[in-house]
């Protein structure tokens, strides 16, 4: 019976571990918000984005705190569809910034 019952735990114990994966608590819009913000100004600091990239950027994160906005205003909360919409909007702005501080058009390149 040990035979058979450690061979099921460790079964048991590898398939839970995707399921808890999942169910971690995905970071809040407020916590995405702060992060982008953030990560644009760290940019700045740092050189790695123009003031122009970063005037963009800024834009793009103002037009998704709208958005934001008006999906709450319409029903109080975010729906799954309306969560999934601004996670993806998201997701693509973060990776513009990644593009954006990756390029090699820093402040101190653009001078000289």
């Amino acid at each position: 019976m040990k035979r058979i019952l450690l061979p099921l735990t460790a079964l048991i114990a590898i398939s839970a571990a995707p399921l808890a994966a999942q169910a971690a608590p995905l970071q809040s819009v407020n916590q995405r918000q702060a992060t982008l913000e953030h990560r644009i100004d760290q940019g700045v600091r740092s050189g790695q984005i123009t003031r122009p990239e970063a005037a963009r950027l800024r834009t793009d994160f103002r037009a998704l705190a709208r958005l934001e906005t008006q999906y709450r205003r319409s029903g109080g909360g975010l729906s799954m569809r309306e969560r999934r919409d601004l996670d993806s909007r998201f997701d693509r702005l973060s990776q513009r910034i990644y593009v954006q501080k990756h390029d090699r058009q820093d402040r101190d390149h653009r001078r000289g």
